[in-house]
C-alpha cells in the first residue's frame, strides 16, 4: 500500500509541475471563453447580399418575391433569357428563376427552372417552391369558386396542452431541456477519458522507452504501478477541474461588481424581482420551466455524474495503460485506440438519438447498463428519472467490469512493459493473458 502512494504521489506531482499541464489549465478557460465570443460573432455577421434574378414570363408571380438582408430579387422579365443565362455564367447574378409561360398549372409548376454556378442551399429553393406554391394554391381556388378568405378562417390551430398524471401542468420542450443537462454531463465523462486516459498511456509509454521501467518494475508490482498511474492522473485532472470552477466563481465576483450586481439577500431580493417581472411581462411560462428544473434529480444528477466519472475513467484508463505497455510509441498505439473509443462515440449518439425520443425505452435502458456505454448513457437518462434498482445495477457492472478489466490489462501490462523493438498483434496480446 505504501509502494501505491507513492506511485500516486509520484505521478501526480508529475503532472501538476508539467509545463504544459500548468498553461492549459489556465489558458483552456480562456480558449472557451473565446471560442463562445468568436462564435456569437459570426453568428451576428450577415450573409453577403446575392441578387436573383426573375424572368417571369407569366408576370403572376414576380411580386411576390420579397428582397430581405440575404437576397434580393430583380424583375428582368423583360430581358431576354439567353442574355440573363450569359449572365449567370459571368457571374453578374446569383441566379436566374425562370418561370415560363402557361395556361395550365398543372404544367407550369412542373417546368419551373432555377439556374446558377453553384448548388443552392436546400432552404433556399424550398422558400421559392413555398412562394410559388401557395400562388398557385390560392388562384386554383379561385377557379373552383372557393372562399380563401373562409377557408383560412377555417384553418385549426391546434395546441395541445401536456399535464401529469397527479394532475399538474407540465410544458413542451423540457425533454429538450433534460437532454441537454444529460448530454452536458456525458460529454464531460467522454472527454475526460479521452483526454486524460491518453495521458495515462503517454506516460507509459515515455517510461518504457527511456528505460526506466525496468528499474521501477523491480521494486513494485506492476499492477500496483499500472493502479499508480491511473489514480495519479485522474487527481491531476479533478485538481485541474477545481481549478476552473474556481476560476469561474471569481470571474462571476468580479462580473458582478464590475456591474454592481451584490449578491447574498439582496440578490434574492433582486432575483424575486426578476421573477415577478418575468412573470407580469411574458407570463407564467418562465416560472414553470424554472419550477421544471427544480423538480429534476439534482441530487441523483450530481453524485451520479461522480460515480460515473470515477467508473468510467477506471475502466477506460485500464485499457489506455496496457496498450501503452504493449507498444513502443504513440504512432503503433492507433491499432488498438479505435476498438476503445468507438463504445464512447456510440454512447453518445445512443444518448442524442434514442434517450430524447424513449428515454425509458429497450435500446436506451440496455446501454444504460453495459459498462462501456454506461457512464454516457446513463447520465443522459437520469434527468428523466430513472429508477434507483437501475441506478444501481448499471454501477455495479461498471465497477465490476473495472475489476475484470483491470485483472486482464495488468497481465497485459506486466509482459508488455519489458518488450521493446516489435509491434504486437492482436494474436500476441491475446497470448499475453494466458501468462
Amino acid at each position: 500500500m505504501n509502494k501505491l502512494i507513492l506511485i500516486i504521489k509520484r505521478e501526480f506531482i508529475a503532472k501538476v509541475r508539467n509545463k504544459s499541464f500548468i498553461v492549459m489549465t489556465f489558458l483552456s478557460p480562456l480558449l472557451f471563453v473565446g471560442i463562445g465570443v468568436f462564435v456569437g460573432y459570426l453568428s451576428q455577421m450577415k450573409a453577403d447580399l446575392k441578387t436573383i434574378a426573375i424572368h417571369d414570363e407569366t408576370g403572376r408571380f414576380v411580386n411576390d418575391f420579397k428582397s430581405d438582408d440575404e437576397y434580393k430579387y430583380l424583375n428582368l422579365s423583360n430581358v431576354d433569357l439567353k442574355v440573363l443565362k450569359d449572365s449567370i455564367i459571368s457571374e453578374s447574378y446569383e441566379g436566374l428563376l425562370i418561370i415560363p409561360k402557361s395556361n395550365d398549372n398543372t404544367s407550369l409548376q412542373k417546368n419551373i427552372q432555377y439556374v446558377s454556378n453553384d448548388s443552392p442551399g436546400v432552404m433556399f429553393v424550398e422558400d421559392l417552391e413555398d412562394v410559388i406554391a401557395k400562388k398557385i394554391t390560392a388562384e386554383n381556388f379561385q377557379k373552383e369558386g372557393l372562399d380563401t378568405l373562409k377557408i383560412n378562417q377555417s384553418k385549426a390551430d391546434v395546441s395541445i396542452k401536456l399535464n401529469k398524471a397527479s394532475g399538474e401542468e407540465s410544458l413542451k420542450g423540457l425533454n429538450e431541456i433534460k437532454i441537454g443537462i444529460g448530454g452536458a454531463f456525458g460529454y464531460l465523462i467522454m472527454m475526460f477519458i479521452v483526454i486524460y486516459g491518453n495521458m495515462v498511456m503517454r506516460s507509459v509509454i515515455e517510461e518504457k522507452t527511456s528505460r526506466i521501467i525496468e528499474v521501477i518494475i523491480s521494486s513494485v508490482k506492476p499492477f500496483q504501478l499500472m493502479m499508480g498511474k491511473i489514480i495519479g492522473t485522474s487527481l491531476a485532472g479533478i485538481l485541474q477541474f477545481l481549478i476552473w470552477a474556481l476560476l469561474g466563481m471569481t470571474a462571476m465576483f468580479i462580473m458582478s461588481s464590475i456591474f454592481g450586481v451584490q449578491m447574498g439577500a439582496t440578490s434574492s431580493a433582486q432575483t424575486q424581482e426578476a421573477m415577478q417581472m418575468a412573470q407580469k411581462g411574458m407570463g407564467s411560462d418562465i416560472q414553470m420551466y424554472i419550477k421544471e428544473l427544480w423538480n429534476l434529480p439534482i441530487a441523483t444528477i450530481l453524485i451520479s455524474f461522480i460515480i460515473y466519472f470515477i467508473g468510467g475513467y477506471f475502466l477506460y484508463s485500464s485499457f489506455y495503460a496496457s496498450i501503452g505497455a504493449a507498444v513502443d510509441n504513440e504512432t503503433d498505439s492507433q491499432q488498438f485506440l479505435l476498438p476503445i473509443i468507438m463504445p464512447l462515440i456510440l454512447g453518445v449518439y445512443i444518448g442524442f438519438f434514442t434517450v430524447i425520443n424513449d428515454p425509458h425505452g429497450t435500446v436506451a435502458t440496455v446501454f444504460s447498463m453495459i459498462p462501456l456505454t454506461s457512464p454516457i448513457v446513463m447520465m443522459m437518462r437520469i434527468p428523466f428519472g430513472v429508477p434507483w434498482w437501475q441506478i444501481a445495477i448499471s454501477m455495479t457492472l461498471l465497477f465490476g467490469t473495472f475489476l475484470g478489466v483491470v485483472w486482464f490489462a495488468s497481465k497485459i501490462y506486466r509482459v508488455g512493459i519489458l518488450m521493446y523493438g516489435k509491434k504486437p498483434s492482436w494474436k500476441e496480446l491475446y497470448k499475453w493473458l494466458k501468462y
